[in-house]
């Protein structure tokens, strides 16, 4: 599993409120009493053929939301909104140059060099951009 893997499951799969909360996941009923009859489906047309079905049906997650509450539960989150390293440290995953650099070679991001602010600040946008073509809603404070 790549680093950015860890970054959009740790924000992704954030639970940690309706866990601490006491309150339930939603149940949900596979199996139900009357199964409605099969139905068969038109053959997909070119354009929805090509479609990539992880696309679709990705879930909306509010970034900023989730980033802010976990720097909030936390006492704070550094300076997370615009460094990759705060960012990494607030998600307790690796923030050292050796996990950047992978992060770096994962991502395409090649600005400055190795572990300078200028890669820094790149890899930082980069995670912004690749979340939000994952489903995450990023507000634009994220994205400079």
């Amino acid at each position: 599993m790549g680093i950015f893997s860890k970054i959009r499951d740790k924000i992704f799969g954030h639970d940690d409120q309706r866990a601490s909360s006491g309150t339930p996941a939603p149940a949900t009923n596979v199996q139900t009493t009357n199964p409605p009859p099969p139905t068969t489906t038109p053959p997909a047309s070119p354009a929805t053929a090509t479609a990539s079905p992880e696309a679709t049906s990705l879930p909306q997650v509010d970034v900023g939301a989730v980033l802010s509450a976990m720097a909030d539960a936390r006492g704070g989150g550094g300076n997370y909104q615009s460094s990759i390293v705060d960012l990494l440290k607030l998600l307790d995953l690796d923030s050292s140059l050796a996990a950047r650099k992978e992060l770096a070679d994962e991502l395409a991001v090649h600005e400055g060099a190795d572990g300078s602010a200028e890669q820094n600040i790149a890899l930082h946008r980069a995670v912004m951009t690749k979340l939000a073509e994952n489903g995450g809603v990023v507000p634009d404070s994220l994205r400079d």
